[in-house]
């Protein structure tokens, strides 16, 4: 039989162990957890694949990863553009019909195994490649509704080549609407003036994609985003979880 006083005792150390380990389980799940924002949707994600994503939580996952040219400078007033990747706002021909973009050298993709374990720059193609993938008819991309309202040169009639001769779609072939003019400037060209088309560029669609992640991961390239952003998916668990790092 137990002594009161020895049972008291008893009590009292177990308490004590007890309070011990959940001070250092709690110090350990700080610490674990530091640096770390959880969030939750209300809706699942659909993929992260710029021209094909249907939703608001896909484009904030993307938003992450992928950069276009240009960005808001949320905190002026009244909001304007700045530069992202690029150099500086592009140079606007005075007919609102010619935009050229100069992409600031020195930017790299994420680390990613369709790079071969080389450093990846970012470059005026991949721009000019991104937007291409918008018309491209198998991919039956919901926002080139952006760039056909404005009317690029020459890309709806690649497009429509590709539809009637049922072939894939000619990446290669360069056309008036968007082309690179060196390593790190590229040119849109429009068949109607419109003042405000380089607000486009500003948005999550036209984040550059490498033409080597697309080839390399093809109809799974949703799963696979590799952009430019501070941040890459390290693990997606289909509406279920997904870690950015």
């Amino acid at each position: 039989m137990i002594a009161r006083r020895d049972w008291l005792a008893s009590s009292a150390a177990l308490a004590a162990a007890s309070a011990l380990v959940g001070d250092r389980a709690r110090a350990a799940g700080e610490a674990r957890t530091a640096g770390t924002l959880r969030v939750a949707f209300n809706t699942a994600e659909t993929g992260f694949d710029p021209p094909r994503i249907g939703d608001i939580n896909s484009i904030y996952v993307a938003a992450s990863i992928f950069e276009p040219p240009l960005t808001y400078d949320y905190l002026a007033r009244p909001v304007k553009l700045k530069p992202l990747t690029a150099v500086a706002l592009p140079e606007i021909s005075a007919d609102f019909t010619r935009f050229r973009f100069r992409i600031r050298p020195g930017i790299f993709f994420a680390d990613d195994p369709a790079f071969m374990g080389k450093k990846r720059e970012l470059v005026a193609q991949d721009y000019v490649y991104s937007v291409k993938r918008f018309y491209d008819p198998k991919l039956n991309a919901e926002p080139v509704y952006l760039f056909e309202n404005a009317k690029l040169l020459s890309l709806s009639e690649l497009r429509d080549a590709a539809r009637r001769g049922k072939t894939p779609f000619d990446y290669d072939r360069e056309v008036e609407g968007i082309r690179a003019l060196d390593r790190y400037t590229f040119e849109v060209r429009l068949g109607a003036p419109n003042p405000r088309f380089h607000f486009v560029f500003a948005m999550t669609f036209t984040g550059a994609v490498a033409r080597e992640v697309v080839q390399r991961y093809g109809d799974d390239i949703a799963a696979h985003p590799v952009g430019t952003g501070p941040f890459k998916l390290e693990s997606w668990r289909r509406a279920s979880r997904i870690v950015l790092v």
